[in-house]
């Protein structure tokens, strides 16, 4: 069953290197990053980015239809995931194994040399991806929610 998981990589990446990784992810202040994401048909997705488009969706289609969206407004205001910026291959978020296996085995002497701080992936088994906390949960109509 683990064959069928997808993944995504993650890198993040120094203070200085963020607004030009959001901006122009071709800029050669990112060293061989832009080659090496060209090789593998690879884009990086900032994570704060991605989170502020969902809650502009969610705010236009209306949020009730977005259950992540208390918990990514919430996350986005303490300006987390400002350095994170996941790795799409081929227009992709998700993809196999081998695909992340080759992208990470290309990026990883690019850690630590003042381009990427560190590189994490993930797979789409929901037992290794952390569970929302409940007052974030989506809540049915006059349903009370947690105080905290």
């Amino acid at each position: 069953m683990s064959d069928a998981w997808q993944y995504q990589l993650r890198i993040y990446l120094p203070d200085e290197l963020v607004e030009t990784a959001r901006l122009r992810s071709d800029d050669p202040a990112l060293g061989q990053l832009p080659e090496i994401l060209q090789k593998h048909g690879a884009s990086v997705k900032s994570q704060f980015d991605a989170f502020a488009e969902y809650l502009v969706e969610a705010e236009r289609n209306g949020t009730e239809q977005y259950p992540l969206y208390e918990w990514t407004k919430a996350t986005i205001e303490k300006q987390k995931h400002l350095k994170s910026f996941s790795l799409h291959v081929r227009g992709r978020e998700l993809y196999s194994k081998d695909e992340a296996n080759s992208l990470e085995a290309d990026l990883q002497p690019l850690v630590g040399g003042g381009v990427i701080t560190r590189i994490s992936k993930h797979d789409s088994n929901p037992e290794h991806n952390p569970q929302m906390l409940e007052r974030y949960r989506t809540r049915g109509v006059g349903e009370a929610g947690p105080t905290d």
